[in-house]
């Protein structure tokens, strides 16, 4: 897997190896294949780098399907949220096997298709839906990534209240712990660039130190990630010749409209940097004056954006632009880590990027509140309670008190 999900999955299951539990990974990528990685047994599949249509994704879930019951039974059998409905497999792979069954959540198919410009009749939604239904609530255990997931899920989604728990995802161990990297491979070093793209440039020093406050977009920018009233408050500021610029790094449908627009009104204050590995990862995050983060209304309890655990990690202000009722929102009210944003709004969305760049008050104010809520989200404080979740299905059957 590849981007923050695989990360976050790397991180969970080296702390699983690290505790004595037997792990194995199947993923998918480019080319089959079976190794080790620090102890961790990895088996990929082949199939495509960008999944295109429902058919690309049916191959790929029955080829995760066939390659997890081939092997040798465990005590938990974990299932991600990526290709759809790959609960349903991991609940069928864990009743084959008399294995407990935990689905993670990282996005709510299928009711997180619209808001990806993905659509199907009511029928194959219905019949979607009651899949996903049936797989998590068979599950032994729902673990998700935000308040807002949990509160559809047992309210709205036909989810059972005593399976689901909240663990939210957490920045990356590179952004806490510089020390992390001397312990890479050169393969994980450069990693967090997709698959199948040209090799990343790197880090342009010259726009690290050019003299402008910079707000900065880490991530991808797809369906569910609005950009409109990020072009006008670009837009704006360029008439007014302001030193505050936009810089992208990542890349996603998004990065090609930007572009587009860009091109088309000679904004000179949006910037755009390619995928980024693992080792810069520090550096670009911390180049941010502060961060934005984007997410359509529409797909609240859906989806958790992670970007703002990045930007938590350098402690710096966020401004999200999206609904008020998520996650996302929650962490930044909480903390007062910056400004929530309505999703079409570009004037509020100017008036918050011009209070951070003129007031070191409310700057300030954000960062400290970054500062705290660091803290609290935590790799160590995640990892643990997610293990803690796995173990408490394991440990009647295994006599530990």
């Amino acid at each position: 897997m590849r981007g923050a999900t695989g990360r976050l999955l790397r991180d969970l299951t080296r702390a699983f190896a690290r505790q004595g539990w037997h792990v194995t990974v199947v993923t998918c990528g480019l080319e089959a294949g079976d190794c080790y990685e620090k102890g961790i047994r990895v088996i990929r599949v082949k199939g495509p780098a960008n999944p295109r249509g429902t058919l690309d994704y049916m191959r790929i879930w029955w080829k995760l399907f066939f390659a997890a019951l081939k092997q040798n039974k465990r005590h938990v059998v974990v299932s991600m949220s990526d290709p759809p409905l790959l609960a349903v497999a991991g609940l069928l792979v864990a009743k084959l096997r008399r294995s407990y069954h935990i689905n993670w959540c990282q996005d709510l198919y299928p009711e997180v298709l619209p808001s990806l410009g993905i659509t199907y009749s009511d029928f194959w939604m219905r019949t979607f839906t009651s899949l996903r239904r049936w797989a998590m609530n068979g599950s032994d255990k729902v673990i998700v990534n935000g308040r807002c997931m949990a509160k559809y899920l047992t309210h709205k989604g036909g989810g059972d209240a005593r399976k689901v728990a909240v663990v939210p995802n957490w920045p990356d161990l590179e952004l806490i712990d510089p020390e992390v990297l001397e312990t890479l491979s050169e393969s994980e070093a450069e990693c967090n660039v997709p698959e199948d793209a040209q090799p990343p440039r790197p880090f342009d020093k010259q726009l690290k130190t050019r003299p402008r406050f910079r707000i900065l977009y880490a991530g991808n920018i797809g369906f569910a990630h609005p950009i409109d009233s990020i072009i006008e408050a670009a837009v704006a500021l360029e008439k007014e010749g302001s030193d505050i610029e936009f810089v992208f790094v990542g890349g996603g449908k998004g990065f090609d409209e930007l572009a587009k627009v860009r091109s088309e009104k000679g904004l000179d204050n949006i910037r755009f940097i390619p995928f980024q590995p693992i080792i810069q990862l520090r550096e670009v995050m911390e180049s941010g004056d502060v961060h934005l983060i984007s997410m359509k209304e529409e797909a609240a309890g859906f989806i958790v954006p992670s970007k703002l655990y990045s930007a938590l990690a350098v402690a710096r202000p966020c401004i999200f632009i999206g609904p008020e009722q998520c996650e996302c929102a929650k962490v930044i009210r909480d903390y007062g880590t910056g400004v929530v944003v309505p999703q079409g709004d570009s004037k509020t969305l100017l008036k918050a990027i011009k209070t951070f760049r003129k007031s070191g008050e409310a700057w300030f104010g954000a960062h400290n509140g970054a500062l705290k809520a660091r803290e609290v989200y935590t790799p160590h404080n995640s990892i643990d309670a997610w293990i803690e979740r796995a173990w408490a299905l394991v440990r009647k059957d295994l006599d530990i008190k």
